[in-house]
């Protein structure tokens, strides 16, 4: 771990030093801010002014500003010791001085995120399980990623909830660059293939599909409930239509399909495939909502 560099003259951290870290400093500088922040301890106590304020401002501002950036960028931002500007952002601190509480507001949001700083890893791990069910392997992967195969074992199998910023972009420049080529089939490929499916994970296509890549409230196996449930009923009114086809009426129909489709339902697909048009069922509701408020 690198050491921090000391404070410069003329500044109360130089002036003061700190227990244990740094000595106090007697020079020409140092000795006039030591004087001069004595001078303004004397004058806020005869005034009745606190050194100290409500950490609130600095703690939503912190929450902030971790969105974009690492803590060290913090530190070196705001020239606040990491352990205190943590302890700020926990709720921990009752009171702060109004140097600290000034030193944060300060900073501003980067224009782009912090490659250090730790994001959620939910989109890159999908991204990495869907190169594996196209055959794609961790070896080709970390290539194309540029980072070593245990982390990606480790953030493919969710292993890691947050992961630095700057890998997980280039974990979706390697999804960009190898999603749209399938790895050649070989025992290997086939293999990749056959476990990434034993596990459940979903191809790019599934993806391109559905979005949500990167969101983590998004559940891919819900989803795949309200696919299955379109496609069967999808093939269910095509079982409809062919019986129908052939001669079948409403009532033999349901019968035919042990009665797991209504009547209703039964001569409404009926009669959209006689007539060629499809009911709408935003119109049928209305009349009947207006007859029920009459």
């Amino acid at each position: 771990m690198s050491r921090r560099p000391l404070p410069e003259h003329g500044t109360t951290a130089r002036a003061y030093g700190s227990p244990g870290r740094r000595p106090r400093c007697h020079c020409a500088p140092c000795r006039t801010a030591r004087n001069r922040h004595q001078k303004k301890i004397r004058i806020d106590r005869e005034l009745g002014r606190s050194p100290f304020t409500s950490p609130h401002k600095a703690q939503a501002r912190l929450q902030e500003l971790h969105q974009t950036m690492s803590w060290d960028t913090l530190e070196a931002a705001t020239g606040v010791w990491f352990s205190n500007l943590v302890a700020i952002y926990q709720g921990k601190r009752t009171k702060i001085r109004h140097e600290t509480e000034a030193k944060i507001l300060a900073v501003e949001t980067p224009a782009k995120g912090d490659p250090g700083q730790y994001i959620n890893a939910t989109g890159s791990t999908r991204r990495l399980q869907a190169l594996s069910c196209i055959g794609h392997s961790y070896a080709a992967i970390c290539e194309a990623a540029g980072t070593c195969p245990n982390r990606v074992i480790s953030i493919a199998n969710g292993r890691q909830p947050t992961i630095r910023r700057d890998l997980a972009e280039r974990i979706a420049d390697a999804y960009q660059q190898l999603a749209p080529n399938p790895a050649p089939k070989n025992k290997h490929t086939t293999r990749t293939r056959n476990v990434a499916q034993a596990k459940g994970w979903r191809d790019p296509q599934w993806w391109d599909d559905y979005g949500h890549i990167d969101d983590p409230e998004f559940d891919p196996a819900k989803a795949d409930v309200e696919l299955n449930f379109h496609e069967r009923a999808k093939l269910r009114r095509e079982e409809i239509v062919h019986l129908a086809w052939h001669g079948e009426t409403p009532d033999q129909i349901v019968a035919r399909l042990d009665d797991e489709v209504s009547i209703s339902t039964v001569r409404q697909i009926v009669q959209d495939w006689r007539t060629g048009q499809k009911r709408d069922r935003r119109k049928t509701t209305e009349p009947a909502a207006e007859a029920t408020a009459a």
